[in-house]
């Protein structure tokens, strides 16, 4: 059985990240015994990964992000800043690891098989998907899942992934830019300018530059969907999707759970 959780309202920039990880831990610690699948609509942020901290221009970054009205927030996976917005979705995958297997086995497995998911999910809504960084992309990745931008020959970043694992249990996280891409592309094009890092303003994009009409919500339905699918997956069928309310997950989880062992 997974569970599938829409969180419906977002905790705030920091606190949905910070909830990730709680999750993590609960997954770790048996407090949640199922698989997880957390989908929430962000609020608008600035993603900074643990390098972008330590360069010269980071404090001047920060304060771009804000003038976009983003929130500047440090994530504790993943590689250089990205962005999102209320015309985002951020996807969790939250699994738990059987006693005395290697957390971190499977590690670049997961990065291409979430990627390859994605990208079909974002064909058979209509857009040119494809995985594999693209030159002068944001938080540059090789599995990043890109498309072509309608009526043009461009290619632009759609999804990128990041990953975290720890002993008993991983987190793959996914953020999907959907809707409305100009704030996005504006706020990373003043991010990566301060921190003096390369970028293609042109790169940068949504799901519906790609094919006209994709949304948030018919994303979320297509990804409900495809979970239910693999969920019955194998030679034998295997109970489905159950969904748990977003409040009752919160009662759930406490915050002074065990700190994660990581690898």
């Amino acid at each position: 059985m997974r569970n599938w959780v829409n969180q419906g309202e977002s905790l705030g920039a920091e606190a949905d990240l910070d909830y990730s990880y709680r999750l993590l831990r609960a997954v770790q610690s048996g407090v949640l015994e199922a698989p997880l699948i957390r989908v929430y609509r962000p609020e608008p942020t600035v993603s900074f990964g643990q390098q972008d901290t330590r360069m010269p221009g980071f404090a001047a970054a920060q304060g771009r992000a804000r003038e976009h009205g983003f929130v500047p927030a440090v994530r504790r996976a993943g590689g250089r800043a990205a962005a999102y917005h209320r015309g985002s979705l951020v996807v969790d995958h939250c699994f738990p690891v059987a006693d005395g297997d290697d957390s971190f086995s499977g590690f670049r497995e997961r990065f291409e098989h979430y990627a390859d998911r994605f990208a079909a999910l974002l064909r058979r809504l209509g857009a040119d998907a494809r995985v594999g960084e693209i030159p002068g992309e944001y938080c540059p990745g090789e599995f990043s899942v890109h498309a072509r931008r309608s009526g043009s020959n461009g290619r632009i970043k759609i999804i990128g992934t990041a990953q975290r694992v720890t002993k008993g249990a991983w987190l793959f996280s996914s953020s999907l830019v959907i809707e409305d891409s100009a704030p996005i592309r504006a706020v990373l094009t003043d991010v990566y300018d301060a921190l003096e890092l390369e970028l293609n303003p042109a790169t940068a994009g949504a799901a519906d530059d790609a094919a006209e009409g994709i949304t948030v919500e018919s994303v979320v339905e297509a990804l409900l969907a495809d979970e239910l699918a693999e969920a019955h997956l194998g030679p034998e069928p295997v109970p489905g999707l159950h969904t748990l309310d977003f409040a009752e997950l919160l009662d759930r989880v406490p915050r002074d759970l065990t700190q994660e062992v990581e690898r």
